[in-house]
């Protein structure tokens, strides 16, 4: 919002300058977003009259003026003026000779051989306005010779504030005013409105169709007004300074009267209206030209002021086209209403465009004041334009409830941190012109009309600490008992998982949680993703329910960027349905390997990344739990190269390669290595057990069996780790061979198993019993015989 200092300084008038009194309004919440002079500064400009006007004898577009700047000159001065609209008696700003303007000095000189002794100024010359086509005119009751800087107010400043939505108060002059009063302690001086007596009977009907959508609604009729004449200078500067141009009279006061008060107003041609005011919802198949020339096809929502047969305006927006004030107007229809903020927020955006009207409706405008803006405004008519004046309509419903809110002396130092007493919170109470009473340290405080921001009691506690000054609650450090946290010896951090892949030469990727729908159906087959009801992007409209997705677009990044090797992993949210209405969020960890196993080197071959490398990093994450990997198919992996992680009968975890499908569609031109694992599943970890060192040497023994080719490795590992003998300290499979030797469906396995003690040497015997045991494990379990 732009103001004139000026202006506001004629309610309230503290002792500090423009920028202490900019830097108040800041430390208060209200943001002065600028200052700016109304004028560059500049001297020997004076008011003038044209007093003769001849034709320059050797220029068509010049003129030879004869120009008095009263006790400035012994006689009126020859200027050669070049404006169009230069004519006698028109009173202008002159520089004299020596003037300082914005771009250049004035100088005696000669213009096509005539002297001229100074210039008259047009409005862009003197740095006050844009316009061009001609000399600033001024009133003529403007006094001859008086120093143009001072008639015209120029030495003010031009205040511009950048207010959050909450602060809806100060969107007018008042309001500014009253917050200027109660931070400084400055008198405020009130706005005096009068009454305007009724002149004539004259009324129009209101009726309102949508009571919680318009509780209040007010009108009256001036008839016989006067639009030819000029608007007084002082409004209009005071409207150009807050960036509205003049239009008429009527309208030039409506909008004045928003700018002082924060209440929108609109005023109808009478003759444009056919029968009484309503407050309705619009039909389906109405149309309503605006004064911005936007021609509306209405909708249901959309609530209008209309009369007996047509809409005249869209209710606390715009007014219409058809029913405004112009230049012929000469009867008109007054109305000052209250609008449900509700109901007039989001129509400005949804529309395109916005207006002051709307900026302040939506927010929420002073409910008690409808009739006092009305008498103000009726008043400013009456006094300009003349006409005579009708009795005021005014239809009133609910309006919104003020209810007391209490604030406790004690929840006001805990929240601040601060010793405020009960003097000094009566004392911010006052100066804020709240209604309140006080009964054992609890205020009971009951907000004003003009403050919807104030709810509870959190609210006027922060009313106190804008009072007392954010600048004075000084700064303390907190003051807490340091205590180390325990660390449990079972459960790891997702940090310390985080940092076993960063050794193991993965990079942390974070992507969002919000991915496109086109990864889920393809990736996961999931048909049914969480679709955004307001995505940020248009690719980004589901929530994932794999991390997998965001590392593939990942790889293409880097890819496109020329890294051939990559390897990275990420820790985040997904989210599933549990059900129509419901959904789970599960962290889960995902890694990704492409391109060679290692960096590039001499010491040792290249060899691209496969499943067996991932699943020794996935087993690293495991160490000392224990895990299975079950051959399953994913829609996302190879058929054959795909696996699903087991711990015990939980499943907790997905490893494979990129299925040929999705590589090719991808444009991968190697294999992708992927695995997406349950954070919960890797934060347990046991503790270690300690066992003795045995002094007694191993033994090593060899078997091979021949089993069914269908029969897994890995249950026969576990199958021999359950009932192995207690000498028996490893197994490792090292060979497997399949082919005519062993018959058809067939394959042989070899192991290496190791013995030992920590009590004695082995014999023979010990090691020849203990192969047995697992010779018959193997016979029992597995169907498996001695291969020789």
């Amino acid at each position: 919002m732009k103001f004139s200092e000026k202006w506001l300084r004629t309610y309230v008038n503290p002792n500090c300058s423009s920028e202490s009194l900019a830097h108040v309004l800041t430390m208060a919440g209200l943001e002065v977003e600028n200052i700016e002079p109304v004028a560059a500064l500049f001297e020997k400009i004076v008011v003038a009259e044209v007093i003769e006007v001849k034709k320059h004898p050797d220029a068509d577009r010049l003129s030879v003026c004869q120009v008095n700047v009263g006790d400035h000159a012994d006689k009126p001065l020859q200027i050669v003026c070049g404006a169009p609209n230069v004519d006698i008696g028109i009173k202008v700003p002159c520089a004299l000779v020596g003037a300082q303007l914005p771009d250049f000095t004035i100088k005696k000189t000669k213009l096509r051989g005539i002297e001229s002794s100074g210039m008259l100024c047009s409005a862009r010359e003197l740095g006050i306005g844009d316009a061009t086509d001609g000399l600033l005119l001024l009133p003529a009751s403007a006094p001859v010779g008086k120093d143009f800087r001072n008639y015209y107010e120029l030495d003010d400043k031009i205040f511009t504030l950048s207010l959050t939505p909450n602060r809806a108060d100060c969107l007018g002059i008042l309001g500014i005013a009253r917050e200027v009063s109660a931070l400084t302690k400055t008198e405020l001086a009130p706005l005096k409105i009068e009454p305007v007596p009724d002149e004539v009977d004259d009324k129009l009907e209101i009726y309102i169709h949508a009571t919680d959508s318009c509780p209040l609604y007010c009108g009256r009729i001036v008839r016989d007004i006067n639009l030819d004449v000029e608007t007084p200078l002082w409004m209009k500067q005071r409207l150009e300074r807050s960036g509205l141009r003049s239009i008429n009279a009527v309208v030039d006061i409506t909008n004045y009267v928003l700018l002082e008060t924060g209440q929108p107003m609109h005023a109808f041609d009478l003759a444009k209206l056919d029968g009484a005011i309503h407050v309705r919802y619009a039909k389906s198949d109405e149309t309503l030209q605006l004064l911005n020339e936007n021609h509306l096809e209405l909708t249901a929502d959309m609530l209008l002021i209309a009369d007996d047969r047509k809409p005249l305006a869209l209710a606390g927006i715009m007014g219409g086209l058809d029913s405004g004030v112009v230049e012929k107007t000469v009867d008109i229809f007054l109305e000052c209403a209250f609008f449900n903020p509700d109901v007039i927020s989001g129509k400005s955006f949804r529309l395109g465009f916005s207006s002051d009207s709307a900026y302040r409706f939506e927010r929420g405008v002073d409910f008690a004041k409808m009739r006092d803006v009305l008498e103000l405004a009726t008043g400013l008519i009456k006094s300009i334009c003349g006409g005579k004046v009708g009795p005021v309509t005014e239809v009133s419903y609910q309006l919104p409830q003020r209810q007391p809110v209490a604030v406790r002396v004690d929840r006001v130092q805990r929240i601040l941190g601060i010793a405020l007493n009960g003097d000094q919170i009566k004392e911010y109470f006052t100066r804020l012109q709240f209604i309140f009473s006080e009964n054992n340290d609890v205020f009971s405080v009951t907000p004003p009309s003009y403050r919807f921001d104030l709810a509870i009691e959190e609210d006027f506690i922060e009313e106190l600490a804008r009072m007392h000054g954010y600048d004075e609650i000084p700064a303390q450090l907190p003051k807490a008992g340091l205590v180390m946290l325990p660390s449990s010896e079972t459960i790891r951090m997702p940090s310390q998982i985080k940092q076993m892949l960063v050794m193991h030469d993965y990079q942390e990727v974070v992507n969002y949680a919000f991915v496109d729908k086109i990864w889920e159906t393809d990736l996961i087959q999931n048909k049914m993703p969480i679709a955004l009801k307001n995505p940020i992007a248009s690719h980004l409209n589901v929530m994932r329910s794999s991390l997998m997705s965001g590392l593939i677009a990942n790889l293409k990044f880097n890819l496109n960027r020329k890294q051939e090797r990559v390897r990275l992993f990420e820790l985040g949210c997904c989210f599933e349905r549990s059900s129509t209405e419901h959904y789970l969020q599960i962290e889960k960890l995902a890694g990704l390997g492409y391109g060679d196993v290692h960096s590039e080197q001499w010491g040792e071959p290249s060899r691209m990344i496969d499943f067996y490398d991932a699943k020794a990093d996935i087993e690293m994450l495991y160490r000392l739990q224990e895990i299975d990997f079950k051959a399953i198919a994913h829609p996302a992996f190879h058929p054959g190269k795909s696996a699903q992680i087991m711990m015990g009968a939980k499943p907790v975890g997905w490893l494979g390669e990129l299925h040929p499908h999705w590589q090719k569609k991808y444009d991968f031109p190697k294999p992708v290595i992927l695995f997406e694992l349950l954070l919960d599943s890797l934060l347990p970890m046991p503790l270690a057990q300690v066992k003795a060192l045995s002094k007694f040497p191993p033994i090593r023994r060899d078997i091979a069996v021949i089993v069914d080719n269908h029969i897994e490795i890995q249950a026969i590992m576990s199958g021999l780790s359950e009932k192995k003998p207690v000498i028996v300290t490893e197994i490792v499979l090292f060979d497997i061979y399949r082919g005519s030797a062993v018959g058809e469906n067939k394959k042989s396995l070899a192991f290496k198993v190791m013995l030992q003690d920590t009590e004695k040497t082995l014999t023979d015997e010990d090691a020849d019993m203990a192969i047995s045991s697992l010779l018959q494990i193997l016979k029992t379990k597995f169907d498996a015989t001695l291969r020789i």
